[in-house]
């Protein structure tokens, strides 16, 4: 797929991610990436594996569920005019669809006893996500995680970073390679202040590993111009809570869980931004292979 491609179609990730609630259609959506209907819609699920109308579904209950798993106080209605349904009832019948259980019901449950993606058949034979418990006990988890990490809030200025997409979580490697291969010739890995940072698009706990979007990024100290599929983008500043760890590249996933159930046991809510990581060593010259590793949490 050519890099030009790639470009544009990641404009069309951020035009939808700001723009639930709005038409995306295909014509408009085609119209953003500079591309006949016909021609954007090949190219799209090319990239994504999926169709348009496909993924504009996923992305609006997904974000409608996030909403719901953090706002226990918002209607049913609301949510779903902030997702771009026009009636509760296809609201409810596609959330159902995907989740297997109604919106109020799902905003009802105890999010924090739930952990990894399995999969449920639905009755029309497609698979879709549900919840499983922890493997471990909520109290065991929040205890290794006092014991693991140093947690604060932190007020943070803008981040300015060039990054490169992908789909999946068995994609951010080859995503790493790229960015490297782009950043190592222009110098800027060798700032001492320049990190590797992950941005998750997607939450593990109500997007599938295989759908879940993730941007490789490096940040940039200096203006950069970019081409070869790799993008400009910033993490807004404001306030987020901050852990830092040192742990295996096993650990990151129970760590991240750890991590919300004690914001939310101390009172945080999470803001309507993307969580990230900031990595501060290479795990492979570690005496014990561990990451020294900074996760944030934008919050309210």
């Amino acid at each position: 797929m050519k890099e030009e491609y790639s470009d544009r179609i990641n404009k069309v990730f951020y035009f939808i991610d700001e723009n639930l609630d709005a038409d995306l259609s295909l014509s408009v959506i085609a119209d953003i990436a500079y591309f006949s209907p016909f021609h954007f819609h090949r190219i799209f699920r090319t990239i994504t594996g999926e169709t348009l109308n496909e993924y504009v579904t996923r992305r609006r209950i997904e974000k409608s569920a996030s909403i719901l798993m953090h706002n226990k106080k918002i209607s049913i209605t609301e949510v779903s005019l902030q997702t771009g349904f026009n009636s509760n009832s296809s609201f409810t019948r596609t959330f159902n669809k995907f989740y297997g259980i109604s919106p109020t019901d799902f905003r009802n449950q105890d999010h924090h006893e739930f952990s990894k993606i399995s999969k449920v058949e639905s009755k029309n034979g497609q698979e879709f996500p549900i919840f499983e418990k922890y493997i471990c006990n909520i109290n065991d988890l929040l205890n290794w995680i006092t014991m693991n990490a140093k947690i604060e809030v932190k007020e943070i200025e803008k981040l300015e970073l060039a990054y490169v997409t992908c789909i999946g979580d068995s994609g951010i490697a080859a995503a790493y390679d790229k960015l490297i291969s782009w950043a190592t010739p222009k110098g800027i890995l060798k700032n001492d202040n320049t990190k590797m940072v992950t941005i998750y698009h997607d939450s593990f706990k109500i997007t599938s590993p295989e759908k879940v979007r993730m941007s490789a990024c490096v940040t940039l100290q200096e203006p950069a111009k970019v081409n070869g599929g790799v993008g400009l983008t910033e993490i807004p500043g404001g306030k987020y809570l901050v852990g830092s760890f040192e742990i295996t590249p096993e650990e990151f996933g129970k760590t991240w869980s750890g991590l919300f159930l004690w914001m939310n046991g101390k009172g945080y809510k999470k803001a309507d931004r993307n969580p990230f990581e900031i990595y501060h060593n290479d795990f492979r010259t570690h005496p014990e292979n561990k990451c020294r590793v900074d996760f944030y949490i934008p919050i309210e």
